[in-house]
């Protein structure tokens, strides 16, 4: 259990310092996707840990939200290339209506 939690962690920040860091659109969804990713690991670990079956249905809900997640996100990416023919994160603060 020890070292799943301690792979989820570093996954997680590894996310984090992605998010923090990089300017770009398409890394910040990679980044968030990590760290949803880091968040379904802990949960099948600990499930698995506890003979509980709650951390696979945590992980398939994590999954459907980061379908959802990826959709919406690449559809805004692409409106953001489109307009400004950049996918620096700055752009989309132009972005009115």
């Amino acid at each position: 259990m020890e070292h799943g939690l301690l792979l989820a962690g570093a996954l997680f920040a590894l996310g984090l310092v992605g998010l923090l860091v990089r300017r770009n659109v398409l890394f910040i969804l990679m980044s968030v996707e990590i760290m949803m990713n880091a968040a379904a690991l802990a949960f099948v670990v600990a499930g698995a840990r506890w003979g509980k079956e709650d951390g696979q249905i945590m992980f398939i809900f994590i999954l459907t939200l980061a379908a959802a997640e990826a959709s919406v996100g690449l559809a805004l990416l692409l409106q953001i290339f489109r307009r400004f023919q950049t996918l620096d994160i700055d752009a989309a603060g132009k972005m009115r209506g």
